[in-house]
């Protein structure tokens, strides 16, 4: 017997959203990319749970954030495309802490932080993401990480909900070990009580440096590739390779910051992840320096 289609697999009866052959280019920063085989957001952690454990064990298993720092191919994703929205995005104000969930902007808590007259979480403000992916890829700005401030997360896995300590997930550059098929969906970050006009300064300088060396308006995905060991920026070896500028069809290397890859208007996934390559390889050629992806570049290229 044939195995059935992955878009018409059977999946459990959850009370959130689930679409078929779900568009997911417009909800991209890039604003590319094809399909997924099935679409699900789910009502609230139990219905999570549910799917978690009794979703097909074959059947492929993918989580979106905020879909900043993300390349989805023009071929679209198989399997369940997870997203989740409504009833993972709160925030919530301890005495020296914030508790998020997955889904809440980098953004809104670092804000939130501020208000509340807490410190140390202004980085935030310069990751253009969701929590649940800051804490899945150890994001960072500013020269602080997620690892600096996190206490503990909470993973829903098949085998239930975890609350896993920073140790636990040993965090390494732009990586967490996630549990298999685990997904973030709360977490508790560190802060100080501190004074708040000094704190909102602070979020008005990286807001005003953010803007003025990155193309935060544009079509992007943020940092494409991530600095190598050493002092060397990536920004840096990009620039001295002359490709500052470069295009491939509609996709460019930013004039502003040359670590950011741009759509600008009609580019193909394709088209920005070759531009991407092309990148890494005169990069290789002019200074030995292989770059690895910060992006993820997820999905099917298309037939």
């Amino acid at each position: 017997m044939m195995p059935q289609p992955i878009s018409q697999a059977v999946l459990p009866p959850l009370r959130g959203r689930v679409e078929r052959n779900a568009p997911l280019g417009p909800a991209t920063w890039f604003r590319v990319g094809g399909a997924a085989d099935v679409l699900v957001r789910p009502a609230d952690l139990d219905d999570l749970l549910l799917l978690l454990r009794d979703m097909p064990a074959d059947m492929p298993l993918t989580v979106l954030g905020a879909a900043s720092n993300l390349i989805i191919r023009d071929g679209g994703i198989a399997g369940v495309v997870l997203r989740l929205a409504r009833g993972f995005g709160d925030v919530v104000v301890d005495a020296d802490g914030i508790i998020a969930g997955a889904a809440a902007l980098d953004v809104t808590v670092a804000e939130t932080a501020a208000a509340a007259g807490l410190g140390g979480l202004e980085f935030l403000v310069g990751i253009p993401g969701s929590i649940g992916g800051a804490v899945a890829m150890n994001a960072g700005a500013y020269g602080v990480e997620i690892k600096d401030i996190l206490d503990w997360a909470e993973i829903a896995t098949p085998e239930g909900l975890l609350r896993m300590e920073a140790a636990a997930l040993h965090f390494a550059y732009r990586h967490a070990q996630l549990p298999k098929r685990g997904v973030v969906v709360r977490a508790r970050l560190r802060a100080m009580p501190g004074d708040k006009a000094a704190i909102a300064g602070r979020l008005h300088e990286i807001r005003t440096a953010r803007e003025a060396t990155q193309p935060v308006r544009a079509r992007t995905g943020g940092s494409t590739f991530k600095n190598p060991p050493g002092e060397r920026k990536a920004w840096e070896l990009i620039d001295a390779a002359g490709c500052r500028g470069l295009t491939r069809g509609a996709a460019q290397v930013s004039e502003k910051h040359c670590n950011f890859l741009l759509n600008l208007g009609g580019a193909s996934a394709a088209d920005i992840e070759a531009l991407g390559e092309e990148v890494r390889a005169r990069v290789l050629t002019h200074s030995g320096i292989a770059l690895e992806w910060e992006i993820r570049r997820i999905g099917r290229a298309r037939p």
